[in-house]
């Protein structure tokens, strides 16, 4: 995601339109519903799990546009095909490895696959280079998204839309399998909470409904969210304030595990925003990383139009870290976007599809400049490759390899 303005007011934010806002009312009769099942407050995981997975009605499940210069933000795919293009290079080193062991069927699998065009990008270049697998898979819930995703597939890639497979769970036939998940743990349900005076309490938050309108407030937290504090305090050796205010992503553990179980032999991509522990927790990042997407606007009101803006929040790479290695997997590599993008061939492209146009050398020079410059997406982003039974080196972290910063 390229960064938007930052505008902490979102009185501030365009006006959405009638038809738009309608949807969101509808969405916060659900909210309304769900609040009444559990007693009247709502977990901010299950609140934020509700505003953009609802069917029909959530962010992610609506019809909304959300990619691209016409809608909330702007993903690395959307910016270049040079960045599907590395990553289908190292999707392209395993897969022969794979394949050198006598192991022909292998399978991608593509977690939240947004518009499309990453995708194609990737199965364009997998066919350059007469590496195309037997399926292409796309986890996508989001019925509108499968049909955006089907339409960029038919625009870009049509010769191979045969080979794509949009599931909505993984599939229990794969023994030998590469994951993409670009942008997909930052849109994962997260748990605010604040550290009480004392600094040895902790308050969670809860959403509830009073009066019409939406509201919050912190309640003790509870003894899940006390023993992930105090754990990741106790292994990473820092301490947090008092009135500090953070959130941690639960499901993240889950997901691998769903992951791990079902598949013989693994390499997962992960490509997002985010920090080691002691860096996502700096004493001076006294707020957390929590923030909402409206056309391009960054701000902080979680209750502005549920449904039609972004909720998101960094990754804690450490996190995912333990919680890969808890289950038996490694972590194989991580390093910065830009670190990866270069090591996978960047450079390498960009003198192969540069002409002699001048328009199109500045649009490639700029392409690449937000991809890797650190003022960009270049370090903010960064790229883990979690594996299982997959003892390769991966070169997209043979220039940068950060996993002592873990």
């Amino acid at each position: 995601m390229v960064e938007p303005l930052l505008d902490h007011n979102a009185n501030a934010l365009p006006e959405p339109d009638d038809e738009a806002k309608n949807q969101s009312l509808l969405l916060m009769q659900r909210i309304c519903a769900a609040c009444e099942r559990t007693g009247g407050w709502l977990k901010f995981s299950e609140y934020m799990n509700i505003a953009l997975y609802e069917p029909a009605l959530g962010y992610y499940s609506g019809g909304l546009q959300k990619f691209g210069q016409k809608g909330d933000f702007i993903t690395a795919p959307e910016i270049s095909p040079m960045f599907g293009q590395c990553l289908a290079n190292q999707i392209a080193e395993v897969m022969t490895k794979f394949k050198a062991d006598g192991e022909y069927d292998v399978s991608i699998v593509e977690f939240g696959a947004g518009s499309g065009v990453l995708a194609a990008d990737v199965l364009l270049r997998l066919e350059a280079l007469k590496l195309l697998p037997e399926h292409y898979c796309i986890i996508e819930l989001s019925a509108e998204l499968q049909q955006r995703q089907k339409k960029t597939m038919n625009n870009q890639a049509k010769h191979l839309l045969n080979r794509v497979r949009w599931l909505d769970q993984l599939p229990e036939d794969m023994s030998h399998v590469i994951v993409v998940a670009n942008e997909v743990l930052d849109a994962m349900p997260v748990e605010c909470f604040q550290m009480g005076s004392d600094t040895t309490t902790s308050q969670s938050l809860v959403v509830g409904f009073e009066s019409n309108e939406l509201v919050s407030k912190y309640l003790p937290a509870d003894e899940l969210i006390v023993e992930k504090l105090t754990e990741m305090q106790q292994r990473s050796e820092f301490s947090l304030s008092e009135n500090y205010k953070s959130e941690y992503n639960p499901a993240i553990g889950g997901w691998l595990a769903a992951l791990e179980s079902k598949i013989e032999s693994l390499v997962i991509l992960l490509i997002d925003y985010g920090y080691n522990e002691k860096e996502y927790y700096h004493q001076d990042r006294v707020d957390g990383t929590l923030m909402c997407y409206y056309q391009h606007r960054a701000h902080d009101d979680i209750f502005w139009w549920p449904g039609l803006q972004d909720i998101t929040a960094f990754v804690n790479f450490t996190d995912v870290a333990y919680s890969a290695v808890s289950l038996g997997m490694e972590i194989s590599g991580y390093t910065t976007q830009a670190a990866f993008l270069l090591a996978n061939g960047l450079s390498e492209l960009h003198a192969e599809q540069v002409t002699d146009d001048i328009q199109q050398q500045i649009k490639l020079s700029q392409q690449i400049k937000t991809l890797t410059l650190p003022s960009e997406m270049g370090d903010r982003f960064k790229v883990m490759a979690i594996t299982k039974n997959y003892d390769e080196p991966l070169k997209g972290f043979s220039m940068l390899d950060l996993r002592n910063r873990l």
